[in-house]
């Protein structure tokens, strides 16, 4: 690949249109050419079929195709398959397909690695090489959607952004990749089956909230105190618990939208009941609910899983306050495609 070569899945259509004029090419070409890209999702010129050859050659010269690469696939004994994206630089993210009886889920990543280091989080042990492109966020999707099909004969339903990385630290590239995935244009979900993940930037929350986004948003919270949760996510130094709940406030009277709370319980750590009342209290704020997630090892010897008698006892008291409570089995725990454990081991 010439290093003067760009992306083209970073062109939009009034971009296209422009370089084909200039070209000496018939305008309406940009749409079946952005047709291709989005709605087929090609990975080489070549596929082009209704586009001639003169032109192939023309944008094979100028651009390149920023698609992605599965390999390594993991199938574990519950069904769920995790899988590598070798991406153009040769570095690596992983995806996972999560399938039920008539429904699937990717949960996707939105950057080669992390830098928040959670330490209870494999991927945040590998530091952040970049972040990823708006099209190899789309072509995780488009990737996983022809694997639910092959494998299970399963659509895709839902679309999860909890894989490798922080998505509000790759703001741009990835809103651009919702918006082609709920598109029309594009893979033409509902926004209301994306959910994004976020450890809880408020800046960017309320940037959210500003750009009117669609789709869901879940906050991986773990702890609603604010020592504790300094302790095992570094981000909540910068971050406070306070100026979190002052942007989830914004979020929520500009979008109307309810919020996730995502907790893993830790035990020892996070789990007991004066940490349930915490949490209940923190929640008064605004509308929400809260996933509790088993933890799933990641090496870490600190961390372990909550017993369950005390897993029950907190998710009672959380219920006793009339609060919406959804507890998460762990899928894929055999071959690390749990919550916290994608880490890109295969090819490294």
């Amino acid at each position: 690949m010439k290093e003067e070569k760009r992306d083209i899945l970073t062109l939009s259509l009034d971009d296209i249109k422009k370089f084909l004029e200039s070209n000496n090419e018939k305008a309406f070409r940009a749409a079946q050419v952005y047709e291709w890209l989005w709605k087929k999702h090609c990975r080489s010129f070549d596929e082009m079929s209704n586009i001639s050859k003169p032109l192939r050659d023309i944008l094979n010269t100028e651009f390149f195709i920023q698609a992605v690469k599965p390999e390594n696939l993991q199938i574990s004994k519950d069904k769920t398959i995790k899988l590598a994206f070798r991406l153009f630089d040769n570095s690596l993210v992983e995806g996972v397909l999560i399938p039920s009886e008539d429904r699937s889920t990717a949960c996707i990543s939105s950057q080669v690695g992390c830098n928040l280091g959670c330490e209870f989080c494999a991927t945040g042990k590998l530091g952040l090489k970049r972040n990823l492109s708006a099209g190899e966020i789309y072509h995780q999707v488009v990737e996983i959607m022809k694997l639910a099909k092959d494998k299970y004969d399963l659509s895709l339903t839902n679309i999860v952004l909890m894989g490798m990385g922080e998505p509000l630290l790759n703001y741009d590239n990835v809103l651009k990749a919702m918006e082609m995935i709920s598109s029309d244009k594009g893979l033409g979900m509902s926004p209301q089956r994306i959910t994004l993940s976020t450890v809880g930037l408020p800046r960017m929350i309320k940037r959210l909230a500003d750009d009117n986004i669609k789709f869901n948003l879940a906050i991986s919270l773990h702890s609603a105190n604010e020592k504790k949760r300094s302790d095992f996510m570094p981000v909540n130094n910068h971050n406070s618990l306070e100026s979190l709940k002052e942007a989830l406030i914004y979020f929520n009277k500009k979008t109307g939208q309810r919020i996730t709370f995502e907790y893993l319980l830790l035990n020892g750590i996070n789990d007991s009941l004066a940490d349930a009342k915490d949490l209940a209290e923190y929640c008064k704020s605004f509308p929400v609910k809260i996933n509790i997630i088993e933890y799933n090892t990641t090496g870490n010897p600190r961390f372990n899983k909550s017993m369950p008698r005390v897993t029950d006892a907190f998710v009672t008291f959380l219920k006793s306050k009339n609060m919406v409570v959804n507890v998460r089995r762990s899928r894929g725990q055999d071959i690390d495609a749990a919550c916290g454990q994608l880490a890109a081991k295969k090819g490294k």
